[in-house]
Parts: C-alpha cells; structure tokens; sequence
C-alpha cells in the first residue's frame, strides 16, 4: 500500500524543495530548454509559433481603414463588363487619367504592363508619364512598362512563408548588382515627397533601410518565431503590422469610370489600382485567412496597401516597428518557463491541483505575449509553452520511476519487481533439479469487455482477477500484473514443467466462473504462455520474459482458453508476429492509417466516376507497411473491426466533404472494402447505418464490396445479411469476381449492383483470344444479371480498347491512375471543378 504518511510530509513541505529536488527541477529544465532549443533551430516549431502569430493578429483587432489611401479594384463584374482580360491599355489609361483629374498625390498602378495591351498603347505611356505615377514589375519575371524611368517602378514586394502566407515586406533587393525598391516602398516615397513638399531618399545601411530621417532595422533570421534558412535572408524587409482586413477604402473601376464616388476619397490620396476578382488568383493567405473560410485569401493590391499604410505610420505617425529580442534573452525566457514547470511538477502531488496551475502558467504566458504583441512585441510563445510542458513531464516521470513501484489499481507487484524477483531467484535456486516457472496470462476478450460496457468495467474485472489468482495459487507463487489485461505468476522451486502446466489448468478453471460485474455476468477465459529457465544455469529475467509472453501469444493464436510451454522454434516466427500485432494496434490507437483513392472510370468518356478507399499504415517506426502483410494479421486478431469501422467513417466522411466542397461535379460513388470477419460481426448493420448518419453523406454513393470467396461458406446467411444492407440504401459490389468458385445458381440471388472482374483475368488477356473470351462472358453475365461491370488492374491503353468492345463500362488500375492520397484528390478534383464548362 501507498506510504500515506509519506504523502502527508511532502504535502506540509510543499513549499520547501530538498537540494536533490532542486538539482532534479534545474537539470530537467536545462534538458529540455536545449532540445526544444535545439528543435527549434531546425525551423521545427516555425509553423506552430506563426500560427500563435497569426491568431494575434487577429485577437488584435481592427483599425479604421487608412484614410490616406484609396484602392481602385478591378471586380469581377469589371471584366465581364469589359469582356476581356487582361484590360485594354486605353481602359487602363482612362482610369489613370480619371483619377488625375481629381489630383492624387501618387497613383500605383499594381498590375502587370510589361506587353502592350492594345487598343491604347500610347495613351497609357502618356498617363504613366506623370511624375505621381508608379509602376510594378516582377523582379526577374516579369519587367516593367518599357516607357517608365527605373525611379519609378517598384518591384512586387509580397515575401512568402513556407506556409504561403504574407507576413513580411520585402522592401528592398539587389538584383544582377542593380538595387531595386518594393512598389509599396516607391509609393509610400512619392506619397511622402508630395506630402512633405520636399525629397525623402531612401538610404542603405548593413542591417537597415532608411526613408528620410525614419530608420527601418531589417528582419533577422531569428527574430520571433521566424528560423529563415540563409536564402531568405536577404535584401531589407520588416515584419508586417496588419492595420486591418479593411485597410482602405475601395472604388470599383466601374464606379471610377462612371464618376460614382466622393471626390474626396482620391483628393491627397495614395491610391493603389489593382486586382480583387478571384478568378484572376492573384489571391495569397495573410495572417485573417484562418479565421475566415478555406477559400479566403487577401488581393495583392490590398496586401500592398497594408505595406504602404504600416510604411506611411511609421514615418509620418511615429508608429513603432515591430521589435524582437536578441538570441540570449529568447534562451532565458524559455529557461525560466522550464524552471516554472519542473518546479509546479516537483512541489504537487494531486493532478487536479498541478492541472490547475499548469493551466494558470499557460493563460498568464499567452497573456503577456500578447500584451507585448499589442505593443508591436514579437515574443517567444511555443517554445516557453512546451519548455513548461516538457520539464513538468520530465519532473513527473522521474517522480514516478523513483516512487512507484505497485500496480495503482490492484495492489500487486509491477513488471519491475517481478523482474527484480526473476533475477534474485534465479541468484538462489543452486540444486541441479530447481527450476523457475513463468506463467504469462492474457484475458481473453478483455478488449471487448472494456470497450463494451465501459472502463469502470474493465478495471472491475482486472480487480476480481487478481483476486481470483491470489485464492487459487500455491504459496511458492509470485503474482504481478504487468500490462493492462496481463498477469505474470513466478513459481520457485519447480521440479518440471508439468508442475507448471498443473497450475495453468487450476488458474484457467478459477477463471472460468462467470463474473459479476456491477450486476452484469461476464465470461472470461485467459490465454497462459509458460517457460521454465535452464537447470543449473543463471537466466537474464528478460530472456525468461521474453519467453513466456511469446508462448502466451502461440497460445492465444491458437484459440482461447489455451496454453503453450515455450520451445526454442517458437521465438522467431511468434516474435516477428508478436511485434507486429502490437504495432498494429498501437497503429489502430493512435490513428496511423491513412486512406488513398484509386479513381474508378467511365471506360466510354474516360471521366471519374467514383474511387476505391484502400487504407495504408504509415508507422512511424517500420515506415511504410504493406496491406498483405497487415490486413491478414487485422483478420486473424479481429483487429479488422476496428479498423473497418475507421475506414468506413473516414470515407464516409470524406465523400460528404467533397461532394459538399465540389458542387459543380456530379456526386461520384465510393467503394469500401468488407472483410469476412466485418461480415460475421453481429451489430455490422447497425454499425454502417450509425455511420452513414453520423456523416451525412448521401447514402447511395456509398458502395460496399465483398469479395466472392466470403460470401460462399453461408450462402443463405450471407443473402440475408446482403438483403439486409441493402435496406440502408447503399450500393453492394462483388469483389474479385472469378475467384471465389461461386455457384452460377446462387449468383442472380445476391442483391448486388455491380460486379468486378479480378485483374488477374484483365492482365491475361493480352496473352490469348481464351483469356479475352473468359472476359467477355463475364461482362456478359454480369450484364444479364442487371449488374454494371468494373474491370480491375487495367494497365495498358489495349486493355482499355478490348474492354470497350466488350461493352464494360468502368475500370480501374494504374493506367489511369494509382491509389491517391486526399491532397492529389482534391487536386484533381479542383481542376475538374474549376474547368470551364462544355
């Protein structure tokens, strides 16, 4: 039992750590202030850190629009009105000569003009002529109007992140050894000369670009939570300080054109024109775009006049830059969050109370990193944050290496003691005929029972367990529980192994008695894995370990309620499965799957008409796992349930977001395999009908396969439960068709929709005109059955021809395409949703 008066001492001296205590919270925190350090340096934790900045931009709130600046926008409905892209040079030069007339103090024109677009190509180099014009070139891609004096023009100033996303203004570049200005740099320039009624040049230091008398300190690599590689440190640029997502005010070039606007709004005014329609997709993420939908993106020309309004600030308004601290005092800050952690986790004991002031540390370091934000402070947030998680975690861990040393919920020994116990009796046992005995015990059906009805349940069951083996072993026994539904039983003293297959027999007939749990009676068995240690000979306790857990899983391979006696041969083929089965279902536990979709298509106009959903185990420690070599494994532990059930709310869930996503495309039919142990699972109806609710997705786009060879051991209960899923509204599938040896006269009886031809039969049929008649008869059979035909594995345009003369009308395989990850099908589908209409 606890010591509780050891508990009671340490929570009166709560306030005082011991120097061991101390040495443990500072050598945690430096331990994990150098790897977060370390991890960091490697632009690891960059995504995460301009993500906090991003959400500060936007709890920053809105200010009013600029009221020096004004954007002409060029909408959708001005193209259309146009009907034509790009604009002609005299619609453009009418727009700048509107604008002239109501006396702007500069005019940017943000689009491209390096061709001519007649008519009125002359007209526009008479508009950019004038001293308050700027122009906008493409450093390296795309040039200037060829009319326009180099200290006119500006270069397209958006700098990206590895995200997409615009945060920084690029100011100022060397090119081929020329020195180029940003456009909103040039503006803001000529917005000052005019204002100012005086020249405002721009000078260049070693880290600092300065405009007039006002001193812009370029953005280093390290500044906030940027990690720039060597390639992006370059030129000038500074960190943007959004004023607001409505940072001007906004005329139409229809409204210009027409005169349908405030004098007022051009009079003195920068005014920036450019393009707003999406279509045109000079559209980039900023940091609003999170808190609007996926599609929301910022215009460039409203991101140019976010750089000349911060520039404008700044020079004329005194507005501060946004500042960061230097490398020494980013360490220290993350240190002392660390020291913070360790010691929250080193003085409290109780979870609740260690939970609540974890939960205190985190808001109070938002809070202040945020205030600093407020004040154009860019500090720290993630790597403090997880420097307070971590070393708290480390604290913890070794609080529980050093204090635990019994299983929390029985009382018994752990695996550490018993290990300890293997290793001292194996020590002490000296006659030529004393052995050790292990009995290794797994609870069968444990996982069902605790998922089932609950883990008060399950934990109710490990207890009477425990409680069970304790009545029914000899005294020379040593009992632990070293897993979840896994007991160890040590025996000293064994004469052979019979002794210790006798106690096998007297545990497995205690635990057969049903159980009472809660007023529920619940059946158990327990598969037991034995080895005995060599005479006379000192045995490693992990070798003895090692053994008897192969040897239960032999015997729980073998069926329930069975025990094994480990032999020599069992230890490479049973590890291998062992270790794999565990992966699998730590891989099912923390979600390691991944769906790919192989596009079925419509043989005769060669369009997607639906995918296959096939999962892939991505692991992070084997890398990536075949399906053969994982989905018999699933099959034979019943591990399948589980992960059908995932695959099928995965698809489901998918196809519901992409037909929501892609409205213009017709809705397209997925495919979803069922194994023969879904088949024989009793609440599968119930199963696929929740989950088609739970996704909302239009149930007959859904289409379960099952392949030929499951469905034959039962005929008359495999159409009953056919029958029965077709109820659900959803579409059925023969799969692998030709290789089950099905009976011709129970096919018409099985309500399917479609039947799919193997592969192994499409790949044949380039080898004989009998493999091409085997085909045929298929698609002809499954035609007078009233079924459509997918033929699978198509590989060769051939294949496609002899298909379309044998009236097949879907295929897949890797002609058309391979299984595909969600991000290339919504790639694909994008194109196809954006196409222009036929």
């Amino acid at each position: 039992m606890p010591d509780t008066s050891g508990n009671r001492h340490r929570r009166e001296n709560v306030g005082n750590l011991s120097t061991k205590q101390v040495a443990t919270v500072l050598l945690a925190s430096l331990l994990s202030t150098s790897a977060i350090w370390v991890i960091r340096s490697f632009s690891i934790l960059e995504s995460v850190e301009l993500q906090a900045f991003d959400r500060m931009v936007r709890l920053h709130g809105d200010g009013d629009p600029d009221p020096r600046l004004t954007v002409v926008a060029i909408t959708e409905a001005d193209i259309r009105a146009e009907q034509t892209w790009p604009l002609p040079d005299r619609t453009i030069a009418r727009a700048l000569a509107k604008l002239q007339g109501y006396q702007p103090r500069v005019i940017g024109l943000d689009l491209y003009r390096d061709v001519p677009q007649p008519p009125g190509h002359f007209e526009l180099v008479e508009q950019l002529k004038a001293d308050n014009a700027i122009a906008i070139e493409q450093v390296g891609v795309v040039g200037p109007p060829p009319s326009v004096r180099p200290e006119k023009i500006g270069f397209n100033d958006l700098a990206i992140d590895f995200d997409n996303a615009v945060r920084r203004n690029l100011m100022y570049v060397e090119y081929k050894g020329e020195k180029l200005y940003s456009f909103a740099l040039k503006v803001s320039q000529k917005y000052l000369e005019s204002r100012l009624d005086r020249p405002v040049p721009i000078l260049l230091g070693a880290d600092f670009l300065q405009l007039g008398n006002t001193t812009f300190p370029t953005l280093k690599d390290n500044a906030g939570g940027y990690e720039l590689p060597a390639s992006e440190v370059k030129g000038r640029q500074i960190l943007i300080d959004y004023r607001s997502e409505q940072i001007a005010r906004i005329i139409t070039l229809t409204e210009l054109l027409e005169g349908n606007f405030d004098s007022e709004w051009i009079r003195d005014k920068a005014i920036l024109v450019g393009t707003t329609a999406p279509s045109l997709k000079d559209l980039y993420p900023t940091p609003y775009s999170p808190a609007k939908t996926d599609d929301y993106r910022m215009p460039g020309v409203l991101i140019h006049a976010q750089m000349a309004s911060q520039i404008l600030d700044v020079v004329l308004d005194g507005k501060s830059l946004f500042w960061f601290w230097p490398q020494w005092a980013e360490i220290l800050w993350l240190w002392g969050w660390s020291v913070l952690g360790g010691s929250l986790a080193m003085r409290f004991d109780r979870p609740l109370s260690l939970a609540l002031l974890g939960g205190a540390s985190a808001i109070a370091l938002w809070v202040i990193c945020f205030f600093a934000f407020t004040q154009t402070g860019w500090i720290p947030l993630v790597p403090p944050a997880l420097g307070l998680a971590a070393t708290a975690g480390i604290v913890l861990a070794y609080k529980v290496l050093y204090s635990l040393s019994y299983d929390p919920l029985t009382d018994l020994p752990n695996r550490t003691l018993l290990t300890q116990q293997i290793r001292r009796l194996s020590r002490t046992e000296t006659a030529e005929t004393a052995q050790i005995a292990l009995l290794f015990l797994d609870l069968d059906r444990f996982r069902i029972i605790n998922e089932g009805f609950g883990h008060h349940i399950g934990d109710r069951l490990i207890l009477s367990t425990s409680r069970r083996l304790k009545t029914c072993l000899p005294p020379q026994t040593f009992l632990a529980r070293v897993g979840g539904d896994e007991f160890a039983i040590l025996i000293s003293g064994v004469e052979n192994s019979e002794e210790a297959i006798a106690v096998a027999h007297r545990v497995q007939k205690t635990l057969a008695a049903p159980f009472d749990l809660d007023g529920q009676e619940t059946y158990t068995t327990a598969s037991i894995g034995i080895a005995c240690s060599p005479r006379s000979k000192e045995l490693a306790a992990p070798d003895l370990l090692r053994d008897a857990h192969t040897a239960m899983y032999r015997a729980k391979a073998s069926g329930h309620g069975r025990y094994e006696v480990f032999i020599s041969t069992m230890h490479t083929r049973a590890l291998q499965q062992l270790e794999l089965e565990s992966d699998l279902r730590e891989a099912i536990k923390n979600r390691e799957f991944q769906l790919h979709y192989q596009p079925i298509i419509d043989l005769r106009t060669e369009q997607i008409v639906g995918f296959e959903a096939l999962v892939r185990w991505i692991s992070p420690k084997r890398g990536f796992v075949s399906p053969g070599e994982f989905i018999p494994l699933s099959e034979d532990t019943g591990l399948i349930i589980p992960l059908g059930e995932w695959i099928l709310e995965e698809g489901c869930g998918q196809l519901a977001a992409w037909h929501e996503k892609y409205p213009r495309i017709p809705p397209f039919v997925l495919s979803i395999n069922l194994s023969t142990r879904q088949l024989s699972q009793a609440n599968l109806v119930g199963c696929v009908d929740r989950i088609l609710d739970r996704s909302g997705v239009n149930r007959e786009s859904i289409k379960l396969e099952i392949t030929e060879s499951t469905i034959m051991d039962d005929v008359d209960e495999a159409i009953a439960l056919l029958e029965q899923l077709k109820t659900l509204g959803i579409k059925l599938s023969m799969d692998d068709f030709g290789t089950g040896y099905s009976s011709l006269s129970y096919l018409h009886r099985f309500p399917m929709d479609t039947l799919k031809v193997d592969q192994s039969f499409i790949r044949r049929m380039d080898e004989s005109r009998e493999n091409t008649d085997i085909v045929k008869t298929i698609i002809m059979l499954g035609h007078n059955l009233k079924m459509d035909v997918v033929a699978e594995g198509i590989e060769t345009e051939q294949n496609v021809k002899v298909l379309r003369t044998l009236n097949c009308e879907y295929g897949q395989g890797y002609y058309f395409s391979k299984p595909l990850p969600v991000t290339a099908v919504e790639e694909l589908l994008t194109r196809i949703h954006d196409s222009p209409c036929p």
